[in-house]
């Protein structure tokens, strides 16, 4: 569940404070800045802590990604869909359900 995960994820990287680097508001440093190798440094943590944290399939579309902000928010944009059949169905299981002779409700 990517609702879940991204939770989870948002703050294990909030704690270590990494979050900026997911969701793009602490952007990369140009070439010549100081801070580039620290910002290098802190992407990479952060990427590792991603890539360690999904399946096998998802890591292999990622790994030779090197900003954790674009994978952020291609998995954002790849799995947090709403699925309309799939939540009808379930609506559907729910109010089909039955104990016995008896619906639900009426147990």
């Amino acid at each position: 569940n990517y609702g879940v995960w991204s939770h989870a994820m948002l703050i294990a990287l909030t704690d270590k404070n990494k979050q900026g680097f997911v969701t793009g508001s602490c952007k990369k440093p140009e070439p010549e800045s100081p801070n580039l190798h620290q910002w290098e440094r802190c992407n990479a943590i952060a990427l590792s802590w991603i890539m360690n944290n999904v399946s096998k399939e998802i890591f292999n579309g990622i790994i030779y990604s090197t900003d954790v902000s674009s994978i952020w928010k291609d998995l954002r944009e790849r799995y947090n869909k709403i699925n309309g059949s799939r939540i009808f169905s379930l609506h559907r299981e729910i109010v089909c359900c039955t104990q016995g002779t008896l619906t639900i409700s009426a147990y």
